[in-house]
């Protein structure tokens, strides 16, 4: 239980100052965001403050801390466990901007004394990058992204077998009207605490998206991952198709690939068939816009792949070529013979060789999940709550002098001005995020640095403790392995500059 200092209290209620909101909380109840209490006359923070235990015993396995379901139970026993690291999981906020941060901890890393500075920022600039790994059309670039009616994030670009949505966003939580910035809210807080969130875009799919499971769009599950582009795939499987088949066709809504013209093709001696591709051709074997986007064969529109196909060339094509049509994830494909009018003819058996083909197209697909990829600006109450003078912990991340995490897990620092993080939510603990009312996201976030160089940049040296002093608050232990992640490792800083 983390006990904040309060302010003031009228009536019996206790002015809870974590936020711009300024809560007055009675006894027993807990302010508009839950997340703090009035327990006693004494104001709380309602989640475990939470820290991680660098494990010996893993031998390098993985150790499933994701979920507080099936975690083993800590056997307090820290000398087994390794070095323990303060998240900024359930510490507090330093709002308003005076304040130093809830925890600021001192312990020694390999002989150097260090300090890590914790706190849970509240982030108004802040959003979620969302990597769905599909070639299914769920909308045009720049469509809006509707959670129950309200926009909350457009899609944009698409990258290579993903779909991406940007969601969140300061002009979303305090730009629009007041339901928008609730709605967008509460959607960025469980896209980030890795719950359901169901979408739907205008103009284009339904969704519903959880970091870390398969997607489903328009009420079908997604299992597989392109293996490549059209022509990627040509590339990688034309030895294999070289004795089975005449020609091969991959059906894709970006790059369809044609074996025989394809440059892979002709370096195997594989013959021209005289097949022709409605589509706009790139370069020999490579055709763009065969069909529009879509749910169907390789991200286009069709169910019929015959429907990219124009007539054979009578000069070049002949009775019994075989042909096989295959989609870039290999769930749909069908075998084809030319017959005496050079109509291609499906086949209802496939044969075993072909069929193991597909199967390697299918093997070589990686499985089909959403990622969400937490995004925000590290604003002027939170690097004052670290510093009296913000602008040199600034200066300290970019030299790499101060090592950047949230709740432990690493996190990606932009370029150019300010401190911009990126952090991947399945690498931090359950729970990690929560909100305010104002509307804001509050994240956890964690700089750690050797002391010098804390006081150097003028650090709330007043309100350093010792790591033991924060370890008997802790209420959420979490086992990981001893790992390059780990957020005190070495190769995180830039000694001596």
């Amino acid at each position: 239980m983390v006990k904040q200092q309060v302010e003031s209290a009228v009536n019996g209620k206790i002015r809870c100052d974590a936020c711009p909101v300024m809560c007055y909380i009675s006894d027993g109840k807990s302010g508009a965001c839950d997340r703090y209490a009035n327990l006693g006359g004494e104001l709380i923070r309602v989640d475990p403050l939470t820290i991680l235990e660098q494990r010996a015993d893993t031998g390098g396995a993985v150790v499933a801390f994701l979920t507080d379901e099936g975690q083993e139970e800590w056997s307090g026993d820290l000398v087994h466990a390794g070095t323990p690291f303060v998240t900024a999981v359930g510490a507090g906020t330093t709002y308003p901007d005076y304040k130093p941060a809830p925890f600021i901890v001192s312990q020694k890393q390999n002989g150097i004394d260090m300090v890590t500075v914790v706190t849970e920022g509240i982030f108004s600039y802040c959003g979620a990058k969302v990597k769905i790994d599909t070639d299914r059309f769920i909308g045009p670039e720049t469509a809006l992204v509707r959670v129950d009616g309200e926009p909350v994030g457009h899609v944009t670009t698409g990258e290579y077998g993903s779909q991406m949505l940007s969601i969140g966003g300061v002009h979303h939580l305090t730009g629009g009207s007041k339901k928008e910035g609730r709605v967008t809210c509460d959607a960025l807080m469980r896209l980030c605490n890795r719950e359901r969130v169901d979408m739907q875009v205008d103009g284009g799919a339904a969704l519903s998206i959880e970091a870390g499971c398969p997607p489903v769009i328009n009420g079908v599950e997604e299992s597989r991952m392109r293996v490549g582009c059209g022509s990627a795939t040509i590339g990688m499987f034309a030895r294999q198709w070289k004795s089975m088949v005449d020609e091969v066709v991959v059906v894709d809504d970006h790059i369809t690939g044609v074996l025989s013209e394809h440059q892979a093709g002709k370096l195997l001696d594989i013959a021209p068939t005289g097949i022709r591709i409605k589509g706009r051709r790139s370069t020999p074997g490579r055709y763009f816009q065969v069909a529009e986007p879509g749910t169907g064969w390789g991200g286009t529109t069709i169910s019929d792949p015959l429907a990219i196909l124009g007539d054979f060339d009578a000069k070049v094509a002949y009775p019994g070529l075989r042909m096989l049509m295959i989609s870039t994830t290999g769930e749909q494909y069908g075998y084809y013979i030319l017959d005496e009018q050079l109509v291609p003819r499906l086949q209802t058996e496939l044969p075993p060789a072909i069929r193991e083909t597909v199967e390697v197209v299918a093997e070589n697909c990686e499985p089909a999940l959403v990622s969400v990829l937490f995004v925000g600006g590290a604003g002027g109450s939170l690097r004052a709550g670290v510093t009296s003078n913000p602008v040199r912990l600034t200066r300290s991340v970019k030299e790499a002098l101060t090592h950047v995490s949230c709740g432990g897990a690493p996190a990606y620092v932009w370029p150019g001005g300010g401190i911009t993080v990126m952090v991947d939510v399945m690498q931090m603990p359950s729970n990690s995020f929560g909100y305010v009312p104002t509307p804001a996201i509050v994240a956890p976030i964690e700089f750690t640095m050797r002391l010098e160089d804390y006081r150097a940049l003028g650090g709330h040296m007043e309100a350093v403790i010792p790591v033991a002093q924060a370890v008997e608050q802790a209420e959420r232990r979490i086992p990981v392995p001893a790992q390059s992640g780990w957020p005190m490792a070495e190769h995180h800083f830039k000694w001596g500059a």
